[in-house]
């Protein structure tokens, strides 16, 4: 509903980080921190008795660590998008937790605000990498691409979707695809709502792979 506030789950074994994150939490009054957990196991069991909208991750847990509790999360409840948080930015671990299926990454010496804007990202399906972090990505889990029949493969695209997903994939922003299409901008969300929901990706950073994998998009 209009309003409603982005429920969070944080997973990290660190108690000294999960305490800053909640600390950081409590200002923004969009935001809500509904369960933490220590391991990905303890995770799991939080989100099938509290739904969340985003998960704030950290990738090495015992037990159960954050790549494969990021693709358990991501098969048991879709909806639910995945932050990842990394003490070092770029890191390998980071791109198998995107890999399966992390929306995005924030290193542990985040703002409370940059936390913030990430979550609301993520939450959106906007979640965007800077352009070293994504050729990196692109880079480490994009597989070469097999050859294809371009048309074939945009056949479930409208003209206006075709032109939004050229833009999408260089990375431009939902302004700037406006901009050169004059757009309004509810409408290019819509638009890539509808390419999300087409591919099945949960945001415009699987659909940069995707494109990548794909030959649609040289490297």
């Amino acid at each position: 509903m209009s309003g409603a506030r982005i429920r969070v789950a944080l997973a990290d074994d660190q108690e000294l980080m999960r305490s800053a994150v909640e600390v950081m939490l409590e200002g923004p009054p969009d935001l809500e921190l509904v369960a933490q957990a220590a391991d990905g196991v303890e995770l799991l069991e939080r989100l099938r008795a509290r739904r969340a909208d985003v998960v704030v991750m950290d990738v090495r847990m015992p037990r159960l660590d954050g790549i494969e509790t990021t693709r358990r999360v991501r098969a048991e409840h879709p909806a639910t998008r995945v932050l990842v948080l990394t003490t070092f930015d770029l890191d390998e671990y980071v791109f198998a937790a995107i890999r399966a299926g992390a929306s995005g990454f924030l290193t542990k010496d985040a703002s409370a605000e940059e936390l913030a804007t990430a979550i609301r990202a993520v939450h959106a399906g906007d979640a965007t990498l800077a352009p070293r972090a994504t050729a990196s990505l692109v880079d480490f889990v994009a597989e070469a691409p097999q050859p294809v029949d371009v048309e074939a493969l945009l056949a479930p695209f409208t003209t206006r979707e075709r032109e939004v997903l050229a833009l999408l994939v260089t990375g431009a922003s939902n302004d700037e695809i406006a901009g050169r299409l004059y757009l309004t901008g509810n409408t290019v969300k819509t638009h890539i709502k509808a390419i999300l929901a087409k591919l099945d990706l949960p945001d415009r950073v699987h659909v940069v792979i995707w494109a990548y994998e794909h030959g649609l998009v040289a490297r």
